[in-house]
């Protein structure tokens, strides 16, 4: 019963209590200060818009899409219901890495605000945040403490309007997709913009920095994945390359540092009202398909499924997802191994939609549902 009430509270607008849909008068949107109604509760107290739970004043220019909800409602189709998550210890198939407990956890509600990103500093405890906060980017260092907050809110090159992800190359540049601009921006280590790259992007949304410093980018909406490379120190753009084509929605997007292979999450559309569906493909660091594993496959072998939102490799190249449906963090193994289905978190996670491993190998979990950061260790 709780958790029907829990599912139910996250998918209706909390004023007419009418679900969250894809229609204008039926979409998320954020407030200001966080708080999320439909499109039809702000039209409706326009033009003199006040937050009805905290009596923030504010104007509908300055609220913006809930994407994390839209996304939950693509993936669950017209039922709106969440899978229940999978019972702890219920390793299927290959090698699993060791369980995983719940560390510490950062941020939180009016901390962040609908959380789409993160990303960890190369040896270092840094964590840097992407949310819809009036300054778009957090820096917390490994205890907690929010260190630099920066990228207004905006669409000017030093500014953010709607982030979507966010990367740490190896010299410590802050960079992200900026969906509403549709535009990729770079930040120094005290949070200046320094590059701002526009080059014909439809939705720019997955990011990730290989080890030489090099951007592996997804458009969702051209369903191509591009390289850039950059000198960020002088702000200069080297090459923006479109390296593979013809992907399905792609979004979020992983890079091995050992082996250079490519993750990508791809998000399939069904035909009619059936709910969509996701796809895992791994490329070589040449763009040549290693493997996939999609709900089809998963179905076949273990009777199961994944609606994967974000997606990592760790140490020893297995591959890692966050599933939103089932509400955990999923191994699928090494790309070789596919299919595999290793439940490494399955309780704890409200809908979780970034993931990162740091240098001492945590895992860091983005909980857009908590507006919080998770880090779970093996020890």
């Amino acid at each position: 019963m709780e958790d029907d009430e829990a599912e139910l509270s996250l998918l209706e607008c909390r004023v007419c209590f009418e679900r969250y849909g894809p229609s204008v008068p039926r979409r998320p949107l954020n407030l200001p200060c966080g708080h999320v109604l439909c499109g039809g509760c702000v039209a409706a107290l326009a033009p003199r818009l006040e937050c009805p739970f905290c009596r923030r004043p504010c104007s509908p220019a300055s609220t913006s899409e809930c994407r994390p909800l839209l996304q939950l409602l693509e993936l669950l189709g017209p039922s709106g219901r969440l899978a229940p998550a999978p019972g702890s210890g219920s390793s299927i198939g290959g090698a699993a890495p060791a369980a995983f407990r719940l560390r510490r956890c950062l941020g939180g509600w009016g901390s962040l605000l609908n959380p789409t990103g993160v990303s960890a500093w190369p040896g270092s405890g840094r964590l840097a945040v992407a949310h819809d906060g009036e300054q778009r980017i957090h820096v917390f260092d490994p205890s907690g403490l929010c260190l630099r907050r920066f990228g207004a809110r905006g669409d000017a090159g030093g500014e953010v309007k709607y982030p979507l992800d966010v990367a740490v190359t190896p010299d410590g540049h802050v960079v992200v997709t900026d969906g509403g601009d549709r535009a990729v921006k770079a930040f120094d280590v005290e949070g200046r913009g320094v590059l701002a790259v526009r080059e014909g992007f439809c939705l720019p949304w997955g990011l990730d920095a290989t080890a030489t410093g090099e951007l592996m980018l997804t458009d969702a909406e051209a369903g191509a994945l591009f390289r850039l490379t950059a000198d960020f120190p002088r702000g200069e753009l080297r090459r923006c390359q479109r390296v593979r084509e013809k992907l399905a929605s792609p979004r979020a997007v992983a890079v091995c540092r050992t082996s250079g292979n490519v993750a990508v999450v791809e998000h399939l559309k069904a035909p009619g009202a059936r709910k969509g569906s996701t796809r895992v493909k791994i490329l070589s660091a040449e763009m040549e398909l290693v493997a996939q594993v999609d709900n089809f496959g998963l179905d076949l072998v273990f009777h199961s499924s994944i609606h994967a939102t974000a997606v990592a490799f760790d140490r020893e190249g297995r591959v890692v997802v966050t599933d939103v449906c089932r509400r955990a963090v999923i191994c699928l193994g090494k790309p070789k191994e596919f299919p595999v289905f290793n439940p490494l978190i399955s309780h704890g996670l409200s809908y979780p939609v970034g993931l990162t491993y740091m240098a001492d190998d945590s895992l860091v979990v983005l909980d857009s549902g908590d507006h919080a950061i998770k880090i779970y260790s093996t020890t």
